[in-house]
């Protein structure tokens, strides 16, 4: 039955603003219309690109707003005539913070965490910061590439400290840029000597990067749902990432994945969530499980995404709650997360392969 209520607002980033790469949108339109078969007891109004107008057309409750230039813009000009909204964007060029921003300042209610938490999410080493010694994350420091290449003097004087600390075991560094996606431009150094390679090609002067202390092990990552004040986990998911050239590419997952440490990342996930104020809605936590045993902790955190991430698509086939429906009543208050009697029935994967994001239950 469709909910007596307000309009809620829906979009997607890419799906909206008309992006044509086939690598994105694959997966940019998994995410809209799992969200919007979550939302059919709901009215909506609905953003997206005029060539999605065919796609869209049979649901009877989406009222589509066709446009042809990006939502960002769009939405300066129009958010004010919407009082509520769920939607999907990433980090890139500050879409998820400048859309959350806009929203905030036309007194949108958003079933999405606040700008100042995505502020926080979106720069890894905030996020570093605010959790400190509140969950084990690998030494993290922060630099930005001047022209003149004085940064890595500064990543070779950090190496020698920290190598110093544990002179036997050989470290590897980790860069990154301080605001990215998807191990966009991740750099893992073998060897302190791999600065003088080119890097100069991928990190441009007046970029902002953090160098970590790598840590092999099993990437994954926690899918979690929050009222803004508790949160709870939905799965533990596999993270497949490919390794060429010591840089990293996300390329997909499956869920559930189990491990023995799955308790103590569920733990980790939950009180890095809850310690960030304004996180709610959907929330992806990425963590590797440590693959020395003899390390005093089994799983590190790595960053927090404060939005939809891709393990949603898998999710919507296997979990045995309405994660979309169940945001908007635990944000609107007319839910318990206490309540909530979350499991999943079965396996799913998913995958991108050439342009196309595959889903398959295992």
């Amino acid at each position: 039955m469709m909910q007596e209520n307000d309009s809620i607002l829906v979009f997607e980033y890419f799906t909206a603003s008309g992006e044509k790469d086939k690598c994105i949108i694959s997966e940019a339109e998994a995410l809209v219309f799992a969200l919007l078969d979550d939302l059919a007891d709901f009215n909506i109004d609905l953003i997206i690109n005029e060539s999605y107008e065919d796609a869209v057309k049979d649901y009877e409750n989406v009222n589509p707003i066709l446009i042809d230039i990006d939502v960002v813009d769009w939405l300066r000009d129009n958010a004010s005539n919407f009082s509520k909204a769920i939607f999907i964007a990433a980090e890139n060029d500050n879409n998820l913070y400048n859309i959350t921003r806009i929203l905030e300042e036309n007194d949108v209610e958003i079933y999405n965490s606040s700008s100042d938490a995505c502020l926080i999410a979106s720069d890894k080493f905030e996020t570093y910061e605010a959790l400190s010694n509140i969950v084990p994350q690998p030494r993290t420091f922060r630099f930005k590439i001047d022209p003149k290449g004085y940064w890595k003097r500064a990543i070779e004087n950090l190496h020698e400290k920290w190598q110093a600390e544990d002179p036997l075991t050989p470290l590897k560094l980790i860069i990154k840029p301080l605001v990215g996606v998807d191990c966009e431009d991740i750099v893992i150094i073998e060897k302190i000597e791999d600065l003088t390679l080119d890097l100069d090609k991928i990190f441009k002067p007046g970029s902002r990067v953090i160098v970590q202390e790598f840590v092999d092990g099993t990437d994954i990552s926690i899918s979690l749902i929050s009222d803004g004040e508790k949160a709870i986990p939905l799965s533990l998911n596999e993270q497949f990432v490919s390794l060429k050239d010591d840089k990293g590419t996300y390329i997909g997952g499956k869920l559930p994945f189990e491990s023995k440490y799955g308790d103590e990342a569920f733990e980790i996930a939950t009180k890095a969530v809850e310690a960030i104020d304004g996180l709610k809605g959907f929330v992806g936590v990425d963590l590797i499980i440590n693959a020395d045993e003899k390390d005093i902790y089994s799983v590190y955190l790595l960053e927090i995404n404060s939005r939809f991430t891709t393990p949603y698509i898998g999710l919507k086939q296997v979990a045995s709650i309405n994660i979309g429906k169940s945001i908007i009543g635990l944000i609107d208050g007319n839910m318990d997360i206490n309540e909530l009697d979350i499991s999943l029935d079965g396996e799913v994967e998913f995958k991108k392969s050439g342009d196309n994001m595959l889903i398959r239950r295992i």
